[in-house]
C-alpha cells in the first residue's frame, strides 16, 4: 500500500523536541523523508499496523497531529514534482 504520513509535533519544550525526534526516526524506518515533516511509505497492511502503534505511543494527542493519507495503488509512481529532483524510489530498497 502507498501512503503520505504527515506530522506536526509540538516542540516548544524539551518533551516536544523529544517526541519530534522519535517521530522522525519512526518514519524514517518505514519510509523516505520527502519534505521535513512529510515521508512518502510503500508498506504492507502489517507495517501499518505496528508503524501507527508507534507513532501512538511515541506522541502527546494533546498538542501533536500525525495524519496518515492511504493512496491508490502504485500512487507514488506518479507523482507530480517541482522543484529539487526526487533522489529515492519510494520502491527500491530502505536502507535503515
Amino acid at each position: 500500500m502507498d501512503l503520505l504520513v504527515t506530522y506536526d509535533v509540538e516542540t516548544v519544550t524539551p518533551q516536544g523536541q523529544r517526541r519530534l525526534r522519535k517521530v522522525a526516526k519512526i518514519c524514517e524506518a518505514y519510509g523516505h523523508r520527502v519534505q521535513k515533516s512529510v515521508f512518502e511509505v510503500v508498506c504492507r497492511e502489517t507495517d501499518k499496523v505496528r508503524m501507527v502503534a508507534a507513532l501512538q505511543e511515541a506522541i502527546d494527542p494533546t498538542q501533536d497531529s500525525i495524519r496518515i493519507y492511504r493512496l491508490p495503488t502504485h500512487a507514488l509512481d506518479d507523482v507530480e514534482h517541482l522543484g529539487k529532483p526526487r533522489l529515492i524510489d519510494p520502491r527500491g530498497a530502505l536502507v535503515i
